[in-house]
């Protein structure tokens, strides 16, 4: 299991928020950036570095968790945040 609690992170973590642009203009993590899941899966070495960590969100957890498990496949550092959005928000 790679989650992690949101609560367990720092100010400095990177954090992604993998949700649609509209739901992030809605409303999203403070210093998350957006970059929603279909762009990362097909251009995940423009937005990535093998040397980061990573922390994805999404609405419930379960489409952050099956992209970092991919994204881990590819040699990338990432955990998904276990919490829901409106949990945390």
């Amino acid at each position: 299991m790679n989650g992690v609690s949101y609560y367990n992170l720092d100010k400095y973590s990177n954090i992604i928020d993998i949700r649609d642009n509209y739901s992030y203009n809605m409303g999203h993590i403070k210093n998350a950036r957006n970059i929603p899941y279909y762009s990362l899966l097909s251009n995940y070495s423009v937005y990535l570095n093998k040397y980061d960590t990573y922390y994805l969100y999404c609405d419930s957890g379960i489409q952050s968790k099956e992209i970092s498990d991919r994204l881990n496949s590819f040699g990338y550092k990432t955990f998904y945040i276990k919490e829901k959005y409106d949990d945390i928000k």
